[in-house]
């Protein structure tokens, strides 16, 4: 293995420590701490499911097969998964009760029989036998009795019941049609989990039997559906393939089970051999094995407690966008940058709708590969083709978790006479392209294309960091057509001088680009890429990166999640800086800078450095011409690589510490915050209200220095 490889898996993990490290922050709002620590919990769920489970497909395939950068068999990274999640948990239960033994502080308590009065023990008894009781399934698994398949992520009640032979278990569905969380009555926020609820009345649902002991357990299955296998016949359609493949899902392989308490060994035992576990797939908890239950809590503390919880923090109109005016003409006369959650998707949302209802407009085609529930995107597609528009819509049925979600949406296209599309056979289409066409008066043929680095989702636009150029840029227009006439002939985009579009012309590009720097550093002139990334994963990339790096190219990196390069390895990488951001929002934007100031090339994409990004999706990055729109980005790369309070930098060893703080604190997610609402207000009135030195101000002081 070489220094300056990590491996992708425990990269990953890194990254959720980084998340869970938010849990324990003194610094952040106690509730927004508890929704760290939910935020951990469901990230490792879904490693779980995916990762782990697609490493254990992979044994079964070739048990020998390596990863192509630390050279780790699948069986090694999954003992090293292991191991590294054993320690992590311990860490989890320790930061979940931290929290809520703060938060009873402020009358918010989990209580348990031990705390309860008599009045309240009552209270929940007659609870349990009126609303829980009527509504359970309880089960006796032994020999003579099959064992039942437990769903993925579901909550169970196990109890071990004596026998005279085999080992019998006591098996209660906890996930129904009641509640979850339970309040106390009383003006303090008390509750329980019927979870607990039912482990405690074990011995009144399974009376006849003798209980020697009892856990919660939960059960985490093998989600990765394998898209090869839906696709060898290409004559079947995808939409009823992908239903097919959904149903699977429920049924797959276990990977991890949880407990809540200790079982004897007898009875951990019966489960592994039922489930087919090893006893390094089982891991006990201290805290609830979900803690999904606390979005149930956050609605009712955020009214109550509203301290506990970040300020307010909308989404401000942009300075650069006229409210009141129509955003065709304001894109024709110039590039228009958004920057979420800061900026309000509104204006994407009004070019939209104007679109379906603009006389000019003829056609409209649109890449979706996440939607809102309630998308308002949806309904403007929808009513620009009731308008008699030419509507487009390509529906990335493989978008993970949300496949059935997009079934639903592409029927509802069909119905409204949207023409739908899915792409090439056998890659996702991971772009967020929008491309609509005017016709004017004199008969010309005329773009407005919009390219962003994330979904289409008004939801998201609040929670994560990302850019959204709309521009009438005609060349950059006319090479989003050639993207869209590649999906709609299921071939796929060889050659382009504007865009960089994955899978054909993405990577080589980038190679191009970061070569050149390799060449003017060896000139002895200033060489810089500058990259903001979710994930560093390909190899061919990492390797030319590490040239560049010996060529004494200066190289600055803000990549949140996995990253497989290592930072400041002597002799390797000593002119690469890695720091991950992980703060109230998700960063979610990617922004690729080369060069120097006086012949930098800018480009924001949808693209991360990962091999399934830049070879196995179609993606789009578009490059950055107008000087405002260039300026907003360098502003925003400089203030997060300013960071000294959310960035955490990577050392040699591919461990990460928090940035030393020197001089002025600067938060970059709270600078732009602040930032965005001086410009609101100052675009809010005729004459802009001079404005009081804020920390967005020093932070310019501090660049400019």
């Amino acid at each position: 293995m070489k220094q300056y490889y990590d491996n992708r898996e425990l990269s990953w993990l890194k990254f959720n420590e980084r998340v869970l490290e938010e849990a324990v922050d003194p610094n952040v709002p106690l509730c927004e701490r508890l929704m760290f620590a939910a935020i951990f919990q469901s990230n490792l769920d879904e490693f779980f499911m995916i990762r782990v489970g697609s490493l254990y497909d992979r044994t079964l395939v070739n048990a020998d097969d390596r990863e192509n950068k630390t050279d780790m068999t699948c069986s090694e990274q999954l003992d090293a998964i292991f191991k590294r999640v054993s320690e992590l948990n311990p860490m989890r239960d320790k930061a979940y009760a931290g929290i809520m033994s703060e938060l009873e502080k402020h009358g918010v308590e989990q209580v348990d029989f031990r705390a309860l009065s008599s009045e309240e023990e009552e209270y929940l008894k007659l609870y349990f036998t009126s609303e829980i009781l009527p509504l359970i399934s309880p089960q006796v698994i032994d020999k003579r009795h099959p064992f039942p398949f437990l769903k993925n992520k579901e909550i169970y009640a196990v109890a071990h019941l004596e026998s005279k032979s085999s080992v019998k278990i006591g098996l209660v569905p906890a996930s129904g049609t009641f509640s979850r969380v339970i309040f106390l009555p009383g003006s303090k926020q008390r509750f329980m989990l019927v979870e607990e609820l039912i482990l405690h009345y074990m011995p009144l649902i399974f009376e006849n039997y003798k209980i020697l002991d009892k856990s919660i357990i939960r059960i985490t299955r093998n989600a990765d559906i394998n898209m090869e296998e839906a696709l060898y016949d290409h004559d079947v359609d995808l939409r009823d393939v992908m239903s097919q493949l959904l149903k699977k899902r429920k049924k797959l392989s276990p990977v991890r089970m949880e407990l809540s308490r200790k079982l004897g060994d007898a009875a951990v035992k019966y489960l592994c051999e039922k489930l087919e576990l090893a006893s390094k797939q089982v891991f006990r908890m201290e805290s609830p094995l979900d803690l999904s239950f606390v979005f149930t809590l956050r609605s009712r503390l955020e009214e109550n407690l509203p301290l506990l919880f970040y300020g307010r923090a909308d989404p401000q109109p942009p300075c650069n966008v006229v409210k009141d005016k129509l955003m065709i003409p304001q894109i024709l006369r110039k590039d228009i940058l958004l920057s979420y959650p800061f900026e309000s998707i509104k204006p994407f949302l009004r070019l939209l709708n104007e679109a379906a209802f603009d006389p000019s407009v003829v056609s409209i085609k649109i890449t979706l590969y996440r939607v809102a529930s309630n998308s308002k995107v949806i309904d403007a597609l929808i009513s620009a083709a009731e308008n008699g528009k030419d509507v487009l819509v390509l529906v990335e049925l493989r978008a993970r978790f949300d496949e059935e979600n997009n079934i639903g949406w592409s029927k509802r296209l069909e119905h409204a006479g949207c023409n739908v599309i899915y792409g090439p056979e056998s890659i996702k289409v991971h772009s967020k392209l929008l491309l609509i066409t005017r016709k004017t008066g004199g008969g010309k043929v005329e773009y407005i294309t919009q390219i962003g680095t994330g979904n289409y989702n008004e939801k998201t636009s609040a929670l994560y960091t990302d850019l959204s150029l709309m521009t009438a840029n005609q060349d950059i227009g006319a090479e989003a057509l050639m993207v869209f006439n590649a999906l709609s002939t299921n071939t796929l985009v060889e050659h382009t001088n504007k865009l960089l579009v994955a899978p054909l012309c993405l990577q080589n590009r980038i190679i191009e680009m970061i070569d050149f720097e390799i060449a003017a550093a060896k000139k002895g002139e200033d060489a810089f890429i500058g990259l903001k990334l979710n994930s560093l994963t390909d190899k061919i990339l990492i390797d030319k990166l590490v040239e560049a790096s010996q060529s004494g190219v200066k190289i600055r990196m803000v990549i949140r999640g996995i990253c497989c390069l290592v930072a400041g390895v002597k002799g390797y990488t000593d002119n690469i800086e890695i720091t991950s951001i992980v703060g109230r929002y998700l960063e979610h934007s990617r922004i690729y800078i080369f060069g120097a100031p006086e012949r930098r090339k800018i480009y924001i994409s949808s693209a991360d450095f990962m091999t399934r990004n830049t070879l196995r999706r179609v993606e789009v990055a578009v490059p950055i011409y107008d000087i405002r729109a260039r300026k907003k980005i360098m502003h925003i790369f400089d203030v997060l690589t300013s960071d000294n309070v959310k960035a955490r930098k990577m050392l040699p060893d591919s461990t990460y510490v928090h940035v030393k703080t020197e001089g002025e604190p600067v938060d970059s997610q709270a600078a732009f915050i602040e930032e965005a609402y001086a410009n609101s207000e100052s675009t809010a009135n005729k004459k802009p209200k001079k404005v009081k030195p804020t920390l967005v101000h020093e932070i310019k002081k501090m660049i400019n220095k």
